[in-house]
């Protein structure tokens, strides 16, 4: 199955529930209010929209509320959003973006050495 297309603002209701899930809408709202300055209203229609899409799966908590959980895993959507982000700005070249970001981030020593291990073991697993 092909993961959800989710939007910015979508994206940032899907990483409250990735947090911590269930949570009712108004849950979601009063988390994300203080950097999203959502109303409840908006934050409904961005679960609408998910549920529609996929994303989100719906349930009853003990009360009878309706409470929202991911129907898929974070590293799914992660996934999906760095390989669109590669082909569409690096026209599916993983070179070029490995030496923009080896280029122009701020990496701690430990930071290369970690990347460094990661690409070896890349090589191995090819071998």
């Amino acid at each position: 199955m092909q993961p959800p297309d989710i939007s910015e603002s979508e994206w940032v209701v899907m990483e409250a529930l990735w947090q911590g899930a269930p949570q009712t809408a108004s849950e979601i709202t009063k988390s994300l209010r203080p950097t999203t300055n959502w109303a409840e209203n908006t934050v409904r229609t961005l679960l609408t929209r998910l549920v529609e899409k996929g994303a989100l799966k719906t349930d009853e908590n003990a009360s009878g509320t309706r409470v929202f959980s991911p129907a898929v895993k974070r590293e799914t959507c992660v996934g999906a959003e760095s390989e669109s982000f590669i082909q569409r700005v690096f026209r599916g070249a993983s070179k070029p973006l490995l030496v923009h970001f080896a280029q122009n981030a701020q990496l701690t020593p430990e930071e290369v050495r970690e990347l460094k291990r990661v690409l070896d073991q890349s090589l191995k697993n090819r071998s």
